[in-house]
């Protein structure tokens, strides 16, 4: 299983969409695909790395990222990579 993280935060309507996104791409990914949801309030330096860039997807074990907007054939090529 690849585990993506998403970092966002409430009331963000990009980060929802984002979050269908890779929901659709797992749907057509061969990979199990495990997401967590961050909320970049909850951390002073998450707000300083993402707060303007946010939704941000990245591969929990290597750190690889994709800034918005992305796609589902994004997200499947960031999971294959």
């Amino acid at each position: 299983m690849k585990k993506l993280i998403l970092f966002g935060t409430s009331g963000c309507h990009l980060c929802s969409i984002a979050e269908n996104v890779v929901a659709q791409a797992s749907d057509k990914c061969a990979m199990a695909i495990g997401l967590i949801e961050k909320d970049i309030a909850d951390s002073d330096a998450l707000v300083t790395l993402y707060g303007t860039r946010i939704p941000v997807l990245r591969v929990e074990d290597c750190g690889r990222e994709l800034g918005w907007p992305f796609t589902e054939e994004d997200v499947i090529a960031l999971i294959n990579s």
